[in-house]
């Protein structure tokens, strides 16, 4: 399996499949999953070394800008509403996969999508939203505008972004495979590279398979 990238001065995707032991709807967050929830939970040593929050913020709005997408208000990268909402209190639970998606890109400040690779069609291709694009991302229905925004899309069209990811591959009680993609800046790629393993660490931890997939840039 691999994914295509179209050319970009910035972007570098990282992305793994994970094989869930058992569908997530029979897999609920152990209690150590759901502490990481937590804005200033028993953390990783790592993020010690990574740069301040507001530098990787700053980053990753640069990359999103780049295509002319506006990284501003409820547009901005989704690792900032994530640090938001903590702000308030313990980001709920949803179920593991996402929940662990969740807790690392919390305290590395690094957007991370995730799919259910078999709601998606391939061939899988990373590239900007084009004008008129556009997809839905919440069972309310509401509707998000694509064009200038880094998207992977399958056979459909666009499905996970930086923001906020398509409601049509969103994970759901019956996944058992998921696609989770690292949106790393080529500006700032120490905290990328730390979601990308802690993810992994963490999946494995949970008794999940893991496996690398290639971003093939053209």
């Amino acid at each position: 399996m691999f994914i295509t990238q179209a050319p970009h001065p910035l972007l570098r995707t990282l992305a793994f499949e994970t094989i869930l032991p058992q569908p997530l709807g029979q897999f609920p967050s152990p209690p150590w999953l759901q502490e990481l929830l937590k804005l200033h939970p028993e953390s990783d040593p790592r993020l010690a070394q990574l740069p301040p929050r507001e530098e990787i913020f700053k980053a990753y709005r640069q990359l999103l800008r780049w295509g002319g997408f506006k990284a501003s208000g409820r547009s901005k990268p989704a690792a900032e509403y994530l640090d938001r909402t903590a702000r308030t209190g313990q980001l709920p639970t949803i179920n593991a996969a996402v929940d662990v998606l969740n807790a690392v890109s919390l305290h590395t400040g690094v957007p991370i999508g995730v799919i259910d690779l078999d709601l998606a069609q391939p061939p899988l291709h990373i590239d900007l939203g084009q004008a008129g694009e556009e997809y839905i991302f919440n069972r309310s229905g509401q509707e998000m505008h694509l064009e200038g925004l880094i998207c992977l899309r399958d056979a459909q069209g666009p499905c996970a972004n930086p923001v906020k990811d398509s409601q049509r591959t969103k994970t759901n009680e019956n996944t058992k495979r998921t696609l989770t993609l690292v949106w790393s800046s080529l500006d700032c790629s120490a905290p990328a590279q730390l979601a990308y393993q802690w993810q992994q660490e963490l999946l494995r931890q949970l008794g999940a398979e893991v496996r690398e997939v290639e971003v093939k840039c053209l």
